[in-house]
């Protein structure tokens, strides 16, 4: 078998935009996910908050799986970038209704480092992550 290094330039190529978009992507969604907290997630686990930990580690896997799924079924980098944003979208909306409905002390119950809630919120934004990226078809 020969090594067909144009094929192999073009392919990395389309692997850097793909990878290299998708990256930007999740740093702008966990960007935006963070404002829409109403606790600081960054200053509660530079001080050791397992808690905010959790729950912004599940809200960035619960948004990179249909981010995978739309860089697979996406024709394009537009597309693509459509399908991002309204799966980031869904997720916020989630968070803020998780928030305002369910778990109205949500904050205040993170701050103290209630581990159940981060959990049940982390497990929240993950299956919403995985049927957003089930609804991805075309």
């Amino acid at each position: 078998m020969k090594f067909d290094f144009q094929a192999f330039q073009d392919g990395a190529l389309q692997f850097l935009i793909a990878f290299g978009s998708a990256g930007l992507i999740l740093v702008v969604f966990k960007y935006l996910y963070q404002l829409a907290t109403p606790y600081d997630e960054l200053k509660l686990i530079r001080g050791g908050s397992t808690c905010a930990a959790v729950t912004l580690g599940g809200a960035t896997i619960g948004f990179a799986i249909p981010l995978a799924m739309a860089m697979s079924q996406a024709h394009s980098l537009a597309e693509f970038v459509a399908w991002a944003v309204l799966a980031g979208i869904i997720q916020v909306i989630v968070f803020i209704i998780v928030r305002t409905v369910v778990v109205k002390d949500l904050a205040a119950r993170i701050e103290r480092g209630e581990l159940s809630v981060a959990l049940y919120l982390a497990s929240i934004s993950i299956a919403v992550g995985l049927i957003n990226a089930a609804s991805m078809t075309e």
